[in-house]
């Protein structure tokens, strides 16, 4: 989609600074000789909390890492073209916080989301060593991306500049921001339940119920308006 209303193309600091990050680490997880690359990469994406992989500092580190070029142009694409205002709207301090947390969110929404599969497949497969063995490339497959957090951004542009339109690239439709948000919604629960592929779609829809749920407390304790 493009937006350049307002003539906004300047980047705050928080968001600058994060695309800075993100992709400096993905320099690293690509260019590190010696396989360091991809021992950074397994350090830090998320795992399950069964996994002998897992450590907590995941739930922040995993939003930092990306899976390919593509996967890392789109989240950062779409991170400068909606964070950027909310930056504005929120301050810097209040927006990195926000970004942040709904990322986190999303990652223990996803999780809960592995923990109701798994459960699921243990009580169809019924013998415990039987299950373990066929869920453990469940139980150990990473979790990486910046998706979560910038689904996040996406759902609060929605809220807080619910009237904005935005133009699709395909097809090139104008749409209200909070209509665009609505149908993204749907999708991606839908996909969650429907469609088995390597898209935490339940991390996209844990992204965005946070966003929603801080943006409504900060509004009630009048933190922030919109």
């Amino acid at each position: 989609m493009i937006n350049f209303g307002n003539g906004m193309l300047h980047t705050p600091p928080v968001v600058k600074n994060l695309i800075i990050v993100n992709a400096l680490v993905f320099l690293a997880q690509t260019m590190l000789p010696d396989g360091l690359g991809n021992l950074l990469t397994h350090k830090l994406a998320l795992y399950f909390w069964e996994s002998d992989y897992f450590q907590p500092y995941q739930l922040v580190t995993h939003m930092f890492l990306h899976g390919s070029f593509s996967h890392l142009f789109f989240n950062m694409f779409s991170l400068w073209m909606f964070g950027r205002y909310l930056e504005y709207d929120m301050g810097s301090k209040r927006f990195l916080t926000f970004y942040v947390v709904t990322g986190i969110g999303a990652a223990i929404l996803y999780s809960l989301a592995n923990w109701a599969e798994i459960g699921y497949y243990r009580h169809l497969i019924g013998n415990p060593a039987v299950a373990n063995a066929y869920l453990a490339p469940l139980i150990n497959v990473p979790t990486l991306g910046a998706s979560g957090a910038v689904y996040g951004v996406l759902l609060a542009y929605g809220m807080i500049h619910p009237n904005e339109v935005l133009v699709l690239l395909f097809p090139p439709i104008p749409m209200k921001a909070k209509y665009f948000v609505i149908i993204f919604m749907v999708i991606e629960l839908a996909m969650g339940f429907a469609v088995s592929d390597n898209v935490a779609h339940f991390a996209h829809v844990g992204g965005m119920i946070w966003a929603f749920l801080l943006l409504r407390y900060w509004k009630a304790k009048g933190k922030i308006y919109y």
